[in-house]
């Protein structure tokens, strides 16, 4: 029987005095999450694809959200090498005297060769694109399939029977977000008008009724139940402000604007992640298009509706889906700071992993990190960092991940911190320090394989439309 495992390039001894050998993970070691940090031009976002084409390849279904607008490339795994199918995406630079099918042609021809160096041939190209379905998912936004971010409160898919907590983080989540569509509080905690919307909202959901915006201005109108808390609803929030609320959600519901974000798919993540077809599914929630608010009140939510899903599952472990985030700078941040997204990110890296489920977190600015829910990583994956402030969080991080804290300022295999930061201040793009706790080897340097995927740079909301057309175009074909 043959033993799967995730091909993500080469490896050799710190010292270079190893010669370097194919680097494969078994699936199951990213079940306990991994850390990839690095400087600009240090190759991350390409060591991610290789993660994700590599998941996808063991059949293994993937979220991932990007912040920048880079993942969207997985779109462009063309299924050959030929010229033309990148044509399309490429355009002369300023002193090119080329023509766009000379650069086509160039690029095709390096993708190639990189490829074919790594034994990856168009028969692998083809079958990977032949088995995976890439969707982009773009609140606030058609670039991509537009997602109804308030479905955990009108469509919710969340069992309030198994799991009211879970339930309840999902629904609240939801409700600030909707307060600051409003402009108006959004704090769980401190926000009359969240408290009473969720109040409202729950004593629906529970019954099994709807709870849309509509019904919801109903219950503002002519309140179903006389107190909050201890005080009488007139006194919690008087007649006054409950129209002043239902006036500014009327006005939100009819705003055209509005409509996009309560159109489109559900956020039901275990549909999401169901293959169809025979195709693994690889969903890509992109909000590069949205302001920083917005990022993090929507992917609060969609973390919140994740963590749900993840302690709905049985016990697992192998790897069974895999959770990418790409940039995570701002959304999970040291104490005190606590955006939306934090909670949920430490709960699925301290509790992800026994239901198989394994997230990935990557970063250009590691200084403002919470390295407590990060130590629960067993794979760091270290690029190039530029100040020395960097290097030492990071490998502090490391190092208390793979050791325990107890290792006085050495690495697992006696490296001390000190020699690991001088690698790290000289190391090329594309290459990596990388730890792997289930590994004997230690600390290693490590080489990503080259990307199945087109890696063209960020994608514009226009070239995800026109990639998203293409792709459909391919999928036809391929089911003649």
């Amino acid at each position: 029987m043959t033993t799967s495992t995730l091909f993500l390039g080469s490896c050799c001894s710190l010292d270079g005095g190893q010669q370097a050998s194919a680097l494969h993970v078994p699936p199951h070691h990213l079940a306990t999450h991994a850390v990839v940090v690095g400087m600009t031009g240090s190759g991350k976002t390409g060591l991610l694809t290789v993660m994700v084409e590599e998941a996808l390849r063991e059949r293994v279904p993937v979220l991932m959200i990007d912040v920048k607008g880079d993942l969207p490339n997985l779109l462009l795994a063309f299924p050959s090498f030929a010229s033309s199918l990148i044509e399309p995406w490429v355009e002369p630079a300023p002193a090119d005297t080329r023509s766009t099918a000379e650069i086509a042609a160039a690029f095709a021809a390096e993708r190639e060769h990189g490829l074919t160096a790594w034994g990856l041939s168009e028969p692998e190209l083809r079958t990977f694109a032949e088995t995976t379905h890439v969707r982009v998912i773009t609140p606030g936004s058609t670039a991509g399939e537009p997602l109804h971010v308030l479905s955990s409160l009108e469509h919710p898919v969340s069992d309030w029977t198994k799991d009211p907590e879970a339930a309840r983080a999902s629904l609240s989540a939801a409700v600030s977000l909707l307060l600051r569509l409003l402009g108006r509080d959004a704090d769980p905690a401190s926000s009359r008008d969240h408290v009473l919307l969720s109040v409202l909202a729950e004593r629906r959901l529970r019954a099994g009724a709807p709870s849309d915006l509509a019904s919801l201005l109903e219950d503002l109108a002519q309140p179903p139940i006389d107190r909050i808390g201890a005080l009488a609803m007139d006194k919690f929030l008087p007649k006054r402000e409950r129209a002043a609320l239902a006036a500014a959600l009327n006005t939100l519901l009819a705003s055209p604007t509005f409509a996009t974000w309560r159109t489109g798919t559900r956020l039901d993540i275990n549909s999401w992640l169901t293959a169809k077809d025979g195709r693994t599914p690889a969903v890509i929630v992109s909000v590069a298009h949205l302001d920083d608010d917005e990022r993090a009140l929507v992917l609060g939510v969609l973390l919140e509706e994740l963590l749900t899903w993840v302690r709905g599952l049985s016990g697992s472990k192998r790897l069974r889906a895999l959770v990418v985030f790409d940039e995570v700078y701002g959304f999970l941040p040291p104490h005190p700071a606590n955006p939306p997204t934090k909670r949920p990110l430490v709960s699925l890296m301290k509790q992800a992993r026994a239901f198989g489920v394994g997230v990935v977190i990557a970063t250009q600015n590691p200084m403002d990190l919470d390295y407590r829910a990060l130590g629960n990583a067993g794979m760091w994956c270290v690029g190039r960092l530029q100040t020395d402030a960097d290097r030492a969080r990071v490998l502090e991080g490391l190092c208390s991940a793979t050791d325990g804290g107890g290792s006085g300022g050495r690495d697992g295999d006696g490296t001390t911190l000190g020699e690991l930061s001088d690698i790290t201040k000289r190391l090329a793009p594309r290459w990596f320090l990388m730890r792997d706790v289930h590994s004997r080897s230690g600390t290693v340097l490590m080489q990503p394989r080259w990307a199945m995927t087109f890696m063209r740079g960020p994608m514009t909301g226009t070239e995800v439309r026109r990639a998203r057309g293409g792709q459909s175009a391919q999928n036809a074909t391929n089911a003649l």
